[in-house]
């Protein structure tokens, strides 16, 4: 990826690309809000238990290929590839960071 994102973002792309799960959650602050197509995952343990059991079994990585500023969001878009039926669809990721970690993340297709 070329792409010049924000480190925490650019984290947890990377480690999602490798299927990290300890590497995908690293980023997030304990208290983050992870938004699925309308539903909340509130925490830490929320959201690896949701890479856990959405993103690692049919091994789903996102490559965005997009990326710019919105107000105070961190917009990227792009394919998500894996053994998922419809793969590769295409994502837009709606980051809001604080502190050096994101805040919130809000996924929609």
């Amino acid at each position: 990826m070329s792409m010049d994102l924000p480190k925490p973002i650019a984290d947890y792309v990377a480690a999602n690309a490798r299927l990290d799960i300890d590497g995908m959650v690293k980023p997030f602050q304990p208290d983050a809000v992870f938004i699925d197509n309308g539903k909340n995952f509130e925490g830490q343990a929320a959201i690896r238990q949701l890479f856990e059991d959405e993103v690692i079994p049919v091994k789903a990585i996102f490559t965005p290929d997009t990326a710019w500023e919105e107000g105070d969001d961190f917009v990227v878009e792009g394919p998500a590839h894996g053994d998922f039926p419809g793969s590769p669809l295409r994502f837009t990721y709606r980051f809001k960071l604080a502190n050096g970690a994101i805040k919130t993340l809000e996924t929609t297709v």
